[in-house]
C-alpha cells in the first residue's frame, strides 16, 4: 500500500521539513560545540575537581558536602569567564596558529560581543556566589586569579617566556580558594595542594610548548622551546621541575598530614613523571613530548585521589 506521504506535494513538503529540521539541529549542535570550546570544558572540569578537593579537606570545620560543591561551582564559573576572555584577547594570535585557528571567535561562529557578555555573566555569578555564601576573602582570591590570568599572564606571553611561571600561580589557586571558602583561612593542606599543582604544571606545559613551538613562534608568543636557540630548554626545564615535584608532593606525609600509603603512592607517581621528563630531555621529539603530556594528565587525578585514599585523611574526614 502506498502512503499519501509518498505522493506529490506531501512528499516534497515532508522532505523539506525534514531537511530544515536536520539543518537546524546541525547548526544548534555546532553552536553548542563552539561554546564548549570557549568554556574549555576539560579545564573547567579539572578546576571543579581540584577546588572540590580543597574544600573537602577543610571539612574539619564542620561543613557539609553541599557547601563544598557550591564553592567548587562558583570558582568554576569564574574560570569559565577567564577562559572566554582569554580567547577574546588572543583571537588575533589564535588565527595565526594551526592549533587554534578553528576556535569559535577566530572563525566567527560566536560573536565577540556575545562572548564578552557571557563571560561577564559567568564571572559575576561566580563572584557574587562566593561573596554571599563564603565571604569576601575567597571572592577576592578568585578575582585576583582572574586578573592575574588576563592582565598579566596573557599579555606576558608576547613578551617573555616567564609567562609560564606567572600563569602557574592562578593555575594552582583553585584548591587553595576552595579550602579558604570553607575554612575561612588557608591551612596546611591548602598550601600543599597549591604547591603540588603549581610545580606539576611546568613539565606539562613544557611538553605542550615544544609540540607547538612552530605555532607559538609564528604567532610571536614567547614560550620555552620556541626560540631559534632554545633546543633542549623544554626538556631540561621539564626534568628540573619533575625532580622538584617529588619533595613538594611528599610534603603532606612529611608534615604528618598523610600516612606512608600516600608517601608510597606519591613516590611511584613522581618517579613515573620524572622518567617521562628525562626521556623527553634526552630526545626531544613529538612522540616523547606527547608521552610526557599524557603522563602528566594521568599523574594529576591520581595524585589527588591518593589524598583521599590515604587512611589518615579518611580517618580525619570520617571523624567530622
Amino acid at each position: 500500500m502506498v502512503s499519501a506521504l509518498d505522493c506529490g506535494p506531501c512528499w516534497v513538503l515532508t522532505s523539506l521539513l525534514m531537511t530544515q529540521a536536520q539543518s537546524t539541529l546541525r547548526a544548534e549542535t555546532s553552536l553548542l560545540q563552539a561554546w564548549l570550546v570557549l568554556l574549555r570544558v576539560r579545564i573547567a572540569l579539572m578546576v571543579f575537581t581540584v577546588t572540590l578537593c580543597g574544600a573537602l579537606l577543610a571539612g574539619e570545620w564542620g561543613t557539609g558536602y553541599a557547601a563544598c560543591l557550591e564553592a567548587a561551582l562558583y570558582v568554576t564559573l569564574v574560570t569559565g569567564c577567564a577562559s572566554i576572555l582569554n580567547q577574546v584577547l588572543e583571537r588575533d594570535t589564535d588565527a595565526l596558529m594551526v592549533r587554534t585557528a578553528g576556535r569559535p571567535l577566530v572563525t566567527g561562529r560566536v560573536e565577540v560581543s556575545h562572548a564578552i557578555a557571557v563571560a561577564v555573566v559567568l564571572g559575576s555569578l561566580g563572584t557574587y556566589g562566593l561573596v554571599t555564601s563564603f565571604g569576601t576573602l575567597p571572592a577576592a582570591m578568585s578575582l585576583g586569579t582572574l586578573v592575574a590570568y588576563l592582565a598579566v599572564y596573557t599579555p606576558l606571553k608576547r613578551v617573555s617566556s616567564l609567562n609560564t611561571a606567572v600563569g602557574a600561580i592562578p593555575g594552582a589557586a583553585p584548591p587553595l580558594i576552595g579550602y579558604v571558602a570553607l575554612a575561612g583561612e588557608a591551612g596546611p593542606w591548602a598550601w600543599c595542594l597549591f604547591a603540588i599543582l603549581f610545580v606539576w604544571q611546568f613539565p606539562h606545559f613544557m611538553a605542550i610548548a615544544w609540540m607547538y613551538r612552530e605555532d607559538y613562534a609564528r604567532a610571536g608568543l614567547r614560550m620555552v622551546g620556541s626560540g631559534p636557540e632554545s633546543d633542549g630548554d623544554a626538556g631540561r626545564q621539564a626534568t628540573v621541575y619533575a625532580l622538584f615535584l617529588m619533595p613538594v608532593a611528599l610534603l603532606p606525609a612529611m608534615a604528618g598530614l598523610a600516612s606512608v600509603v600516600y608517601a608510597a603512592g606519591t613516590s611511584i607517581l613522581c618517579a613515573a613523571y620524572l622518567g617521562a621528563s628525562i626521556a623527553f630531555m634526552f630526545v626531544e621529539n613529538r612522540k616523547r613530548a606527547r608521552s610526557l603530556m599524557i603522563v602528566s594528565l594521568i599523574y594529576l587525578p591520581m595524585q589527588f585521589a591518593l589524598v583521599f585514599l590515604d587512611p589518615s585523611v579518611r580517618q580525619m574526614l570520617e571523624s567530622i
